[in-house]
């Protein structure tokens, strides 16, 4: 036996009021989240370009005289000018600076690691000086280098600084907590520029094997 429905609930089921909220109610979620999204990538892009100028102007600075070289309290004095830019953005923002000196350009460019054997048992290879395995210590500083920069206490006229300035702060919407992310973004920044050719430029003495720790 068919059923048969009501002329006022059949009106009810044929009409449309209402159609257009609950369609918005059933899309404005994805929609909202791309919206956060492109936001959220748009500052991220703003905030690199501006640390990216922040590093080569303080970089600029820094290769004049004996600023990239050994004089700490320029040093300082620059990296807090940098901070202070970048802070003027996100005062929460944690910054880090790092300096890496190299002979010429070309060893800049290329970050190649100082020789070592990997591995002295010849069974296991990972690529790290490590285990007690010897390496030849180009410049001297009493390490391995893994990109064959000089620490800060060899640097001096005419040598090639890398020099890296690294922004974390929380995101402005966390969206990547939903797919398991932490909330954070890092950014860097990194520039390659020349000591001014104040002085001689030094030489490191004979290249020394050690051994890794």
């Amino acid at each position: 036996m068919a059923h048969i429905i009501p002329p006022r609930l059949a009106g009810l089921i044929r009409r449309e009021d209402g159609v257009t909220i609950v369609e918005f109610g059933l899309i404005a979620p994805a929609l909202m989240v791309m919206l956060l999204g492109a936001l959220d990538i748009g500052h991220t892009l703003y905030m690199q370009s501006v640390l990216q100028g922040v590093v080569q102007k303080a970089a600029r600075d820094g290769s004049l005289e004996d600023a990239g070289g050994n004089d700490a309290t320029y040093r300082d004095a620059l990296d807090a000018t940098v901070e202070s830019q970048l802070l003027t953005l996100n005062k929460s923002a944690k910054v880090s600076f790092d300096r890496r000196f190299y002979r010429t350009f070309s060893d800049a460019a290329a970050a190649k690691a100082e020789e070592f054997t990997d591995s002295a048992s010849g069974t296991y290879k990972n690529g790290i000086c490590d285990n007690g395995e010897p390496y030849v210590d180009a410049n001297n500083n009493g390490v391995w280098d893994a990109d064959g920069g000089d620490s800060v206490n060899n640097a001096g006229a005419r040598d090639n600084i890398v020099y890296t300035v690294t922004i974390s702060y929380a995101r402005m919407f966390p969206l990547d907590k939903l797919v398991g992310g932490s909330g954070t973004t890092r950014l860097s920044a990194a520039t390659v520029l020349a000591n001014q050719p104040y002085g001689t430029q030094g030489h490191y003495t004979a290249p020394t094997v050690r051994n890794c720790s």
